[in-house]
C-alpha cells in the first residue's frame, strides 16, 4: 500500500516541477529505486496511471532502475554488493567483519524527466 503514497509524492513533484517550465507532456519519468524497499515495480505503474490521469504526466511511463544494496565494512572500508536474501549472513569479502554499514539500497529519487 505504501507505493500509493510514494506514488502520489512523485507525481506531484514531476508535475509541479513541468509545471513551472512550459511543458506541455510529461513522457518519461526516469527512477532510482534500492533493491532493499519493498516497492514494486509494476504497482508504482499502476497506481502512477491511475493518479496521473488529466495531468501532465498522464501516459507516462516510469523508467525504474534498481539501485543495488551496497554495504561499507566497519573494520577494512571495503565497500560490496549484498542481495537482499543474504543480507542477514553477510560479510566483508575483503576481511570476513561482519560489521557494517549501508550504503545504497534503500533509496528511491527521481533521476531526471523526459518531457514535450
Amino acid at each position: 500500500m505504501h507505493e500509493l503514497q510514494v506514488t502520489e509524492r512523485i507525481l506531484d513533484i514531476v508535475v509541479r516541477h513541468a509545471s513551472g517550465h512550459d511543458v506541455n507532456r510529461i513522457a518519461v519519468i526516469h527512477l532510482k529505486i534500492g533493491d532493499l524497499t519493498d516497492l514494486e515495480d509494476e504497482w508504482i505503474q499502476r497506481y502512477f496511471d491511475y493518479l496521473s490521469r488529466g495531468t501532465l504526466a498522464e501516459n507516462a511511463k516510469l523508467a525504474i532502475q534498481r539501485a543495488p544494496i551496497v554495504l561499507e565494512c566497519g573494520s577494512c572500508s571495503c565497500s560490496f554488493d549484498v542481495r537482499k536474501e543474504g543480507l542477514g549472513d553477510a560479510a566483508c569479502p575483503e576481511c570476513g567483519g561482519s560489521e557494517y554499514r549501508l550504503i545504497s539500497g534503500r533509496e528511491y529519487l527521481i533521476e531526471n524527466i523526459e518531457v514535450v
